[in-house]
């Protein structure tokens, strides 16, 4: 063997001069490690030959190679600048030489290279270390100055999208990319900004520890950004990608806050605004264990339980705690033997050192609305942990994000004979809908379109026309519709009294009169809807019911229609046909707007802050106008008057308006067929012009669009209300409710005038009620209670608040009323003197001209010459003073 004081000159046929050599020129530099595999010294790789033939470097004379020789040890003058004195660089110029160098080395190709004459760590010394774990201790040894290069040192974008044949799941568990990973979304944390430079997650994290929670919102938009290969793995492997994830978030908060972790042990990393919504009916094999995100109605929830996260167990017979176990959500994992003493058992759970979390089941539906016709809605399970918990009540409409997995279920396989497994959400972020949500998917097209809409000066008039265009006439009911779709503001003074703000209508009237058609019509406009039937509708599938859950078996509460229905409108047909005690189930939802349970043990209250629209038959079918309504109404008085709107709806015989709905039936008919579009066009435009009034509908989708922008974003104001006109009305229609006896007049339908005047400001979309907003509720409500008199007392009655009746009324329309109204009466002559009626009605001009000038209308030449006029059927002969009507 060589004497180890001599030189330390080892060469080989095939390699350069060792690390070690110090006769190696200093400039030179050394070849970059081909293999990952291969060791500093790059032993392994030498023949066995050439190891024998080499030099030992470690013997009993090592010291000797430390020895001082001031001949060598000293540095050459030459390029040392130590007789200059320079200045300290300030940090800007420090960063902007750096940089600098950093593009210099980019350049000439050595970013990534090995570099030469570096000092190594102990840890360098390692077998198998991976060459990119070597370049991170070379930069970390090159001091201070190599942190500005801290992008450089990691792997850039391509090799860490070059998985190398694996998949997604199995690349991020390897650990040269789950640290590459681990830094890149720590360094998104660090310096991600928005569009005005603010450094979004230190406000987050900052909003975060005050409140002492430990969920970070990420928006996957941003992450998609900035970093494309994070976010295109993400939804590929969303367990192993959300734990590094997790992991580089805790660092970060502790970065910022150091103790924070004696608060929340982890923290979690919520992602939100993920680009596809799956809906729960699509839900399949290919989403399993990917990132999904899915909306629905909370129906069920239990209680929040302890779930064991990292378990200990003590042995009985020696004591000794085994674990930590991690536990698994599929099954429960248990220790076989102990190591101490070798007994299998038995163990007990060590209560004190066991970490445990916070678990809860919940059971999720597809909206009411947008589950099709003739299909069950598809329901789902998800479960919250930790802090996600009763962050949702039952009848809560969410968006959830979670990973869709599967969990064995024995009872499954007992009942089918062959595996099959049940699905179940992990939730990872959940947003509630009831605030914004909707309005947040409105564009800023759309806005701009709605603001411009309502600067129209017959912006009412326009949506009035545009409630159910498809039905003929019913200019109250669709009034009434329109005011409780926009519905009422609410009051909560000091969060101890909730007044409502919704509208509560009930259309009661004559077979096919198309109260079902106006309730379907409602369901699709509706931002939410629930749809039942009287028949169909028992009192615990309105309000709410409780059933044992089939896991937990404890008593679980299951959200029934009007649950569902929060914040939305819940259309009830048929309800004459509810049995007395399910339709008093409804009594609490409808005024307190709240159902309570007290139940197998559930003592509860559950929010229905909904609309209901009901539709009712009278007694025996047909509405008979010679009785008061609550005589022909199968309805007690607290539910009636419960109700803001009564819509009274009777088939009357008049061959006039006969033909023209036939007229509009058909054309309606004819456009709608699909194989005859433009044939019915023109006779149709036609057929539609008295439908309402001459105001041009608005298009379904923007009026959708209309209503759920006023109902989220205007609020109007009672600022200055004419309170002695709405006193006056309602001391006026307490007498006259006490007179006819027809229907109950009580504080309600104050309530009800100031809901019905909050939505008509809501409908121009104003700031605060005004003078025209009052009286429109005056006059629906005056129509509303005068069309549930008797006929007899019903003209009268006309008489008597005509002023308020003909506010906002076309003076068109006014005389055309009064002009049918002295067509009836000749009518009715006609047949007491002869047995028949006429084929020709014929009305003296002075007849109408008394009835125009208590109403202060004194020409009638414009009403002569309008398109109603003839529409009607109606001529005028200014010679012999006549006004004509042919049948």
């Amino acid at each position: 063997m060589a004497d180890s004081s001599e030189s330390f000159h080892v060469t080989s046929p095939n390699r350069g001069p060792l690390r070690g050599d110090p006769t190696s020129s200093p400039g030179r530099d050394l070849p970059p490690f081909e293999d990952e595999s291969e060791g500093l010294l790059g032993d392994a790789a030498l023949p066995r030959e050439e190891e024998e033939d080499g030099e030992e470097l470690i013997g009993d004379g090592m010291e000797r190679d430390y020895r001082a020789i001031p001949e060598l040890d000293r540095y050459e003058a030459e390029g040392l600048d130590e007789d200059e004195d320079l200045s300290e660089l300030s940090p800007q110029a420090r960063a902007a030489a750096e940089e600098a160098m950093a593009r210099r080395d980019r350049e000439q190709g050595l970013a990534g290279r090995m570099r030469t004459r570096l000092l190594y760590d102990s840890e360098d010394d390692e077998e198998d270390r991976p060459a990119r774990k070597r370049r991170l201790a070379e930069r970390a040894a090159e001091g201070p100055g190599g942190e500005g290069e801290d992008e450089e040192m990691i792997e850039s974008i391509e090799n860490l999208e070059d998985m190398k044949g694996h998949t997604v799941r199995e690349w991020v568990s390897m650990a040269a990319p789950r640290l590459e990973i681990y830094h890149r979304f720590k360094n998104f944390l660090r310096t991600h900004v928005d569009e005005n430079g603010h450094n979004v997650f230190k406000e987050k994290i900052s909003d975060m520890c005050k409140e002492n929670r430990e969920s970070l919102v990420v928006n996957y938009e941003d992450l998609a950004a900035r970093e494309h290969v994070l976010a295109y793995f993400l939804p590929e492997a969303p367990t192993e990608m959300l734990k590094i994830f997790d992991e580089a978030a805790k660092e970060v908060v502790l970065a910022m806050y150091p103790k924070y972790d004696r608060i929340a042990r982890e923290i979690h990393v919520r992602i939100c605004n993920l680009p596809l919504v799956e809906e729960l009916r699509s839900l399949r094999q290919l989403h399993l264990d990917q990132l999904i995100r899915t909306s629905g109605v909370v129906t069920s929830c239990t209680g929040v339980l302890p779930q064991l996260g990292m378990v200990k167990y003590n042995c009985n017979k020696c004591n000794f705690i085994l674990g930590p176990f991690c536990q698994s959500q599929n099954q429960e994992v248990k220790p076989g033997s102990c190591p101490e003493c070798q007994s299998l058992g038995p163990f007990d759970i060590n209560m004190e050192e066991t970490v445990y979390q916070n678990y809860q089941r919940i059971t999720i539906q597809e909206s009411p609305g947008k589950v099709a016709a003739g299909r069950l809605p598809r329901s789902k399970d998800a479960i919250l942990l930790s802090d996600l918990v009763d962050s949702c009540r039952p009848g809560d409409e969410i968006e959830l994000t979670g990973i869709y997995n599967n969990n064995y279920d024995g009872s499954l396989n007992m009942a089918n004979g062959f595996p099959v497994f049940a699905t179940v959400i992990m939730a990872n972020h959940i947003t509630r809908k009831d605030q914004g949500v909707a309005v947040a998917a409105l564009t800023d097209e759309d806005v701009k379109a709605i603001v411009a809409l309502s600067k129209d000066e017959r912006i009412g008039e326009r949506i009035f026309a545009s409630i159910a265009p498809s039905i003929y006439g019913h200019e109250d009911i669709k009034r009434g519709l329109a005011l409780a779709l926009f519905g009422g503001e609410p009051k909560n003074p000091g969060g101890k009294h909730n007044v409502r703000g919704d509208i509560n209508v009930l259309l009661c009237g004559d077979p096919g009169t198309a109260k079902s058609q106006f309730l379907k019509y409602i369901e699709k406009v509706a931002n939410r809807a629930v749809f039942t039937t009287g028949q169909g509708a028992s009192a615990v599938g309105l309000t709410a019911y409780v059933q044992r859950h089939p896991v937990t078996r404890e008593w679980t509460l299951e959200a029934g229609a009007l649950v569902l229905a929060d914040r939305g409108v819940c259309m009830i047909d048929e309800f004459d046909k509810m049995n007395d005690q399910d339709r008093t189930s409804i009594h609490e939802a409808m005024e307190q707007q709240s159902i309570s349970i007290s139940k197998a043990g559930i003592v509860t209250s559950l929010q229905a802050r909904c609309t209901v629209i009901a539709a009712a038959n009278p007694i025996g079918g047909r509405y008979d106008p010679s009785l008061t309504f609550s005589e022909n109404v199968d309805l007690t008085e607290p539910i009636v008057s419960r109700f803001d709107v009564l819509c009274v709806v009777r088939d009357t015989v008049d061959p006039v308006q006969d033909e023209m709905l036939a007229r509009f039936v058909v054309g309606s008919h004819i456009k709608h067929h699909p194989s005859n579009r433009e044939g019915g066009m023109a006779s149709l435009e036609e057929v539609m012009l008295p439908n309402s009034s001459d105001a041009p509908p608005i298009p379904q989708e923007l009026l959708r669009k209309y209503i759920m922008y006023a109902k989220e974003r205007v609020r109007p104001k009672l600022n200055q209300m004419d309170q002695d006109k709405v006193a006056r009305i309602y001391s006026d229609l307490r007498k006259e409710s006490m007179a006819t006896g027809s229907i109950p007049i009580t504080v309600r339908h104050i309530e009800s005038m100031i809901r019905m005047a909050e939505a008509h400001a809501r409908m121009h979309l104003r700031e605060y009620v005004l003078e025209d907003d009052v009286n429109m509720a005056i006059r629906v409500m005056l129509e509303s209670f005068i069309d549930t008199q008797k006929f007899s007392v019903m003209r009268s009655m006309k008489k008597t608040f005509a002023r308020y009746l003909a506010f906002k009324r076309d003076n068109n329309e006014l005389l055309l009323f009064i002009l049918k109204q002295l067509v009836s009466e000749q009518v009715a002559y006609q047949r007491n003197r002869y047995g028949a009626q006429q084929d020709t009605i014929e009305i003296p001009e002075k007849d109408l001209t008394e009835k125009a000038r208590q109403i202060n209308i004194h020409s009638l030449s414009t009403f002569y010459a309008s398109e109603v006029f003839k529409y009607n059927k109606f001529s005028h002969d200014s010679q012999t003073k006549l006004i004509t009507q042919q049948f």
